[in-house]
C-alpha cells in the first residue's frame, strides 16, 4: 500500500507500522528533510528518484515529493472500537454508505481530531481506506481505528449493547443544539445523495440536524459531521 503526501507520511512515521521503503525526490527541502531524518533514525530505506518516477507511482499526482510503501491498511475490529480506553471521549462515527473517498478521508480526519473511539464503515456500498483516503485524511487514518463491517445494522445493535446512544444526522431532525448529548454517543452519517438509509435510521434513538440559515438546504457530510462531533465534544468538556 502506498501513502502519499508529506503530512500523511510524517504521521505514518509516528506509528508502529512496518514501512518497506520511502521513495523521495532528489535534493529534498522543507518538511521532506524532516521525513528523511526520521526515516534514517528508524532505519527505513529511502530511495531518491526523479520527480517523474514519483509521478508514475502516484495515482493522482499529489505525492508532494514523497511516497511511503507499507502493507495493506490494517482495519480494526468492531470490538476493538467498543473496547477503546476511557481516555477517549465516548464518541463513535458510523458511516452509512459514504462512497466518495474525499468525504471518507475528511470524516476520518474529523474523527481523529475530535478524539473519537473509532469510525465504522460497511464493506459494501462504501469507500474503503485507500492511499487517497489516507492522504486526504492528512494521515489521521494512521491514528484512529477504522472498522469495516458486513452490516451497519449489526454494528448499531452492538453499539447499543455497549451503552451508546445512536444519533442519525439528517436534515429533518431535532435541533442538535437543543438535544441531550450526554453519555456515549454514536453519530450516524449517510451517503452523499441519499443520506442515512431508512432501515439504519429506524435503528437510531434520535434524528438530529444542524440549523441552516442560508438558501442551500444541506451541508457536505464531513462538514456536518465536524460541527456535530465538536458539539458532542463541547458538552463533555
Amino acid at each position: 500500500m502506498k501513502t502519499e503526501g508529506r503530512n500523511a507520511v510524517l504521521e505514518l512515521l509516528k506509528t508502529d507500522k512496518n514501512i518497506d521503503k520511502i521513495m523521495m525526490e532528489k535534493q529534498p527541502q522543507g518538511s521532506l528533510t524532516k521525513i528523511f531524518s526520521e526515516a534514517r533514525r528508524q532505519d527505513i530505506r529511502v530511495q531518491f528518484v526523479d520527480r517523474k518516477v514519483l509521478d508514475k507511482e502516484s495515482s493522482e499526482k499529489r505525492h508532494q515529493g514523497v511516497i511511503a510503501f507499507t502493507a495493506d491498511y490494517n482495519y480494526a475490529s468492531l470490538h476493538d472500537i467498543l473496547g477503546a480506553t476511557d481516555e477517549k471521549c465516548g464518541l463513535v462515527i458510523v458511516c452509512d454508505g459514504i462512497e466518495d473517498v474525499h468525504n471518507l478521508g475528511s470524516v476520518i480526519r474529523v474523527a481523529e481530531c475530535a478524539g473519537a473511539n473509532g469510525v465504522i464503515i460497511p464493506s459494501n456500498n462504501s469507500a474503503s481506506v485507500t492511499e487517497a483516503v489516507i492522504r486526504i485524511s492528512a494521515g489521521a487514518a494512521e491514528h484512529v481505528k477504522v472498522a469495516k463491517v458486513k452490516s451497519v445494522g449489526y454494528a448499531l445493535e452492538e453499539l447499543k449493547k455497549a451503552g451508546y446512544w445512536l444519533y442519525a444526522l439528517e436534515a429533518d431532525g431535532s435541533d442538535i443544539y437543543k438535544t441531550d448529548l450526554s453519555g456515549k454517543v454514536a453519530l450516524v452519517i449517510g451517503g452523499e445523495d441519499c443520506g442515512v438509509r431508512r432501515l439504519t435510521r429506524e435503528k437510531c434513538d434520535f434524528t438530529v440536524s444542524l440549523p441552516l440559515k442560508g438558501k442551500v438546504n444541506s451541508l457536505n457530510a464531513s462538514v456536518a459531521l465536524g460541527i456535530a462531533a465538536y458539539e458532542v465534544l463541547r458538552r463533555k468538556l
